[in-house]
């Protein structure tokens, strides 16, 4: 078989699974409630611009009972402790925390922002802390996206519900790279399956919209679990899953979205920081690598020379379906701008891949870096 034809049959399988993830993945939807106890914890460093929308969010929010509410200023340099005291507003659901420290050797900032949290929510809540949120200052919700979600975690039964928000891309280099995220699991792994499954290397996890059973989060150590992590949301979810608990993932882009970079140095540096773990270890980015030449490079460079012009036709067609149905799931329906993005696939691959050898390169010169903070990501590759 040629190769461009082995291309072929690897964007397809590809498809096929986006297009199957479509069709099956849960989506949040509106009108849930929940007597459950709420706590949503929000780690923010830098964020005097976007927590006071989160915060806005967070006061409209409906269906919830019982609703707490944590913020860690993380030892910002900008006016976040001000700004999320002006927007909270006095509302006595709300509890606004400042940390002067920097994380401690052998912790990201993020994981310790959260344990911090965490800690916080046990001593204020203590038996009844229920059920417990992580929030990303950048996530913007619709007034009943918190109830949607909890109730969804505890219908289901996981100990860690991922709400996947819709992932906002206004500019052309977001365009190109945000819908990757998605699409790096709803094209490669079948979610249902999954869901029914505890193999680790089958967990699903966003770190801008986690819902935790309060008592199974404890019970695998919380984030001093994975305190060096720079895939924190990920390594979670497989540790709950190693303690033979389920997690799961939902579509949340009706009710959930979030815009993570608004430069291009942002997202640069945004994925620089960890995607050189992404996959394992070098070698395993490097398998990941081929496989993206492979299915989604070589069928269209095939389609415009060559004499396997109508394979690479058949390929790179269906890399676009691929990604646009992924993007499809994350949205909801929601309506997007997918199909101009998804004919530019080849090129979001190829500056994918740039980002994942940037990433390796900026971790042998211990360069990595993120929000002002020098990432600590410990000595060898994981």
């Amino acid at each position: 078989m040629r190769v461009a034809r082995l291309g072929t049959v690897l964007a397809v399988a590809g498809a096929t699974v986006a297009v199957y993830n479509r069709c099956t993945v849960g989506q949040l939807c509106s009108g849930r409630t929940t007597s459950e106890p709420v706590t949503v914890c929000v780690p923010a460093r830098n964020e005097a611009q976007r927590l006071p929308e989160l915060i806005g969010d967070l006061r409209a929010q409906t269906g919830v009972a019982a609703l707490r509410v944590l913020i860690l200023d993380d030892n910002s340099t900008d006016d976040t402790y001000a700004a999320a005291v002006a927007a909270i507003d006095g509302d006595t659901r709300f509890a606004l925390h400042h940390s002067e420290a920097d994380p401690a050797p052998g912790w990201t900032g993020k994981s310790a922002a959260c344990s911090t949290l965490a800690d916080l929510a046990e001593s204020s809540q203590g038996a009844d802390a229920g059920t417990i949120v992580f929030l990303d200052a950048d996530v913007r919700l619709e007034p009943g996206a918190l109830a949607a979600a909890v109730d969804e975690s505890k219908r289901s039964g996981v100990a860690l519900l991922t709400a996947w928000p819709r992932q906002d891309a206004l500019t052309p280099t977001e365009r190109l790279i945000q819908p990757l995220l998605c699409w790096s699991w709803a094209s490669t792994l079948p979610i249902v399956p999954s869901q029914r499954s505890l193999r680790p290397s089958m967990a699903v996890a966003c770190g801008q919209f986690l819902v935790f059973d309060a008592a199974s989060y404890r019970a695998v150590g919380g984030h001093s679990a994975v305190a060096a992590s720079v895939t924190e949301d990920l390594d979670l979810a497989r540790a709950i899953r190693r303690a033979g608990m389920r997690t799961s993932v939902v579509g949340a882009g009706s009710l959930a979205r979030c815009r993570m970079y608004r430069t291009s140095d942002d997202l640069e540096q945004g994925y620089e920081r960890w995607l050189w773990t992404a996959y394992g270890s070098v070698a395993g980015s490097a398998g990941v690598g081929v496989y993206a030449v492979l299915a989604y490079l070589i069928p269209p460079l095939a389609a415009v020379v060559g004499s396997e012009r109508r394979w690479g036709l058949i390929g790179y067609a269906a890399a676009v379906a691929g990604r646009v149905a992924a993007r499809s799931t994350e949205s909801g329906g929601t309506p997007t701008t997918t199909l101009p993005d998804a004919l530019l696939h080849p090129v979001s691959v190829l500056l994918y891949l740039r980002l994942t050898w940037r990433s390796h390169r900026s971790r042998r010169r211990g360069t990595l870096a993120w929000k002002g903070r020098a990432l600590n990501v410990g000595d060898s590759e994981t």
